[in-house]
């Protein structure tokens, strides 16, 4: 078992990225934290960062020791503190349909301990885009950011289906599914997240090799929108299984087709460089890592 002051001088490593840091926060001297994380490094049996030009970088092994021990770390220190737990408003920012579904209940709980937060709703790159100009503070995105200057962390990730209603499921040819699901599918009207297709795209070239021919009766940016057209009997669409679960456990939407890999998409914790290193900050981005652990694939 690591002692618990090396744990507590390993999170504040991790967080701000630099022993020098780290020890200015912990009112420690840099040989010391040094000495202290050589320690941890020893007792665990692995390295945990990589010296860089621009301090530290840690490893998976790293990354993985902070989500698990960051909160509970967290919440002993508020338990012996005299004073409020935390302090500040953490920017947080994702797609509608997770943060309602699994991104607020795990974060708002946070709040009773004095933590505040600003929640905003959007599509990935306008929000990513606002993080890069110090807007944000943390971004949940379904896509990986292509602008430099941001820290990505792997957060979780989603199962598409492939739904529909019970009738428009029961005109589909099975043989033809089959043989060529394409053709057996082409008669169903699409329900669709954005215009381009985007989700329902690439679902279609992952398993069929090809853009759908379908014709869209209906374009909304919501998916819990989208769900509610398809079991009302617009079309058919793909949507994560976490947002089509519940429909799916009431038998008001059929999955269509049975994938052989069921298609799976990232999601990603983004924040600045050095953004870790508030406190407030720091704790919500561990929360969501640590409680995401227990998702699996959502």
């Amino acid at each position: 078992m690591a002692n618990l002051d090396l744990l507590v001088t390993f999170l504040e490593i991790h967080r701000s990225g630099s022993l020098t840091a780290a020890a200015a926060r912990r009112g420690l001297t840099q040989p010391a934290v040094s000495g202290q994380l050589a320690k941890l490094e020893q007792d665990l049996g692995t390295p945990l960062f990589v010296r860089s030009g621009r301090g530290v970088v840690p490893t998976a092994y790293a990354d993985d020791l902070a989500a698990r021990v960051g909160p509970h770390l967290d919440q002993l220190a508020v338990e012996l503190s005299p004073g409020p737990g935390y302090s500040g408003t953490v920017r947080l920012a994702g797609p509608a349909e997770l943060m309602a579904a699994r991104i607020m209940p795990t974060v708002a709980p946070l709040t009773a301990r004095g933590l505040r937060l600003q929640v905003t709703l959007g599509l990935a790159e306008d929000l990513l885009a606002a993080l890069h100009d110090d807007q944000l503070d943390i971004v949940v995105s379904a896509v990986r950011p292509k602008r430099k200057g941001l820290v990505t962390t792997t957060f979780v990730d989603e199962e598409f289906i492939l739904v529909g209603p019970p009738p428009l499921a029961r005109t589909i040819n099975v043989d033809r599914l089959a043989d060529d699901p394409v053709k057996a599918l082409a008669h169903l009207p699409l329900v669709a997240y954005d215009e381009n297709l985007p989700i329902i795209r690439r679902y279609w070239r992952s398993e069929f090799g090809r853009r759908p021919p379908n014709a869209t009766s209906i374009t909304v940016p919501d998916l819990r929108a989208v769900l509610a057209a398809v079991i009302a009997g617009a079309g058919v669409s793909v949507l994560p299984r976490y947002i089509a679960e519940p429909a799916l456990t009431a038998g008001s939407v059929e999955i269509l087709h049975q994938a052989q890999v069921q298609p799976l998409n990232t999601a990603f914790l983004v924040t600045r460089p050095g953004g870790l290193a508030n406190r407030s900050i720091a704790v919500v981005h561990d929360q969501l890592k640590t409680r995401a652990g227990t998702w699996g694939t959502l």
